[in-house]
């Protein structure tokens, strides 16, 4: 099965660059990359080679990146919080990134966006289980409530600081942002969301058998030799770093961590030996063909591709909320 996903994802990364305005095969794909790696004369065309290289390979990788990180973030706060309704963008992380983002950028720190946004992430968890702990313990319903009231919260003073600092064209570009946009994304960003995955990543998988223990509740994982409150905080953490530095890039995009991970559940088990790179890999192809669709479908417009996996995730969320009443 992983083997497959990586034929699929590697397939649908050469298929989505060679979609566009500019018709170009699957071949100049190969050649550019060959090329730019130094194991190919140059292109015979520079225009075609700069729109492959430039434009269209940095967004691929940044969208793959950003599935797979948001898909892993989503997995282990379902673990953590065992509640199926969990996800970065639920629980706060992607709004109070968000903010974090743009009050760095206000403060003229642009370059620090990423700092800005973890903490802001980070921040927002730690409000969510504070809020939730206020209401009598942080149980799973209470920590979606709690991380609901935080997003929207976050939301508000974002828009706030929009509405009273943007003017002209960059109120468009911020909002636009906000809603969740790969464009203009370079291999800089590539680069960034590319660490998050490695710094952030193998930590959540290593502790791939632990996040099984929790399904049975912090008492059982500590019977098991589990140093539940410290394990608990480093996973936080490492989520609050991908949330966030994924956010910094391409903005609140919702609902990735929420649906990829029930559908690699219902085919997989839930088992996060297996369920966690599953969904990291189904994470990263169903981000980069939502973002092809986001920037071809009203070609020459473009659409924020929160908006297309809002689409997509709010009648999966519906489904899980019915379900999840019939069990409690």
């Amino acid at each position: 099965m992983k083997l497959l996903l990586c034929f699929l994802l590697i397939l649908s990364a050469l298929l989505a660059v060679t979609i566009g305005p500019a018709d170009i095969t699957p071949a100049e794909v190969w050649t550019s990359i060959l090329h730019h790696i130094g194991l190919a004369d140059a292109p015979a065309s520079r225009l075609r080679d700069a729109i492959i290289w430039e434009l269209r390979l940095p967004r691929v990788l940044v969208a793959m990146a950003t599935g797979a990180g948001l898909a892993l973030s989503g997995t282990v706060m379902q673990a953590l919080t065992r509640n199926p309704l969990a996800d970065p963008y639920l629980l706060g992380l992607s709004s109070g990134a968000a903010l974090g983002a743009v009050l760095f950028l206000l403060a003229g720190a642009a370059l620090l966006m990423p700092v800005g946004a973890f903490l802001g992430s980070l921040g927002a968890l730690l409000l969510a289980l504070a809020v939730a702990r206020l209401l009598g313990g942080a149980t799973p319903s209470r920590a979606i409530l709690a991380g609901i009231c935080i997003s929207a919260l976050a939301t508000a003073a974002t828009s706030f600081l929009i509405f009273w600092s943007a003017t002209g064209d960059s109120y468009r570009e911020i909002l636009s942002w906000l809603m969740g946009s790969l464009s203009g994304a370079l291999w800089s960003d590539a680069g960034l969301v590319g660490v998050a995955l490695l710094l952030g990543g193998p930590v959540i998988l290593f502790n791939a058998r632990a996040l099984d223990a929790f399904a049975f509740g912090d008492s059982a994982a500590a019977a098991l030799g589990i140093d539940v409150p410290r394990l608990r905080w480093t996973l936080l953490a490492a989520t609050a770093l991908l949330t966030g530095i994924m956010v910094s890039i391409g903005g609140a995009i919702g609902f990735v961590g929420l649906v990829v991970p029930h559908i690699v559940r219902l085919v997989l088990g839930a088992r996060h030996r297996l369920l966690l790179p599953q969904a990291m890999l189904v994470g990263a192809i169903f981000m980069l063909w939502t973002d092809t669709a986001a920037r071809t479908l009203f070609d020459p417009r473009e659409l924020p591709v929160g908006i297309i996996t809002a689409l997509l995730g709010a009648p999966v969320f519906l489904i899980i909320l019915l379900r999840y009443r019939r069990v409690t």
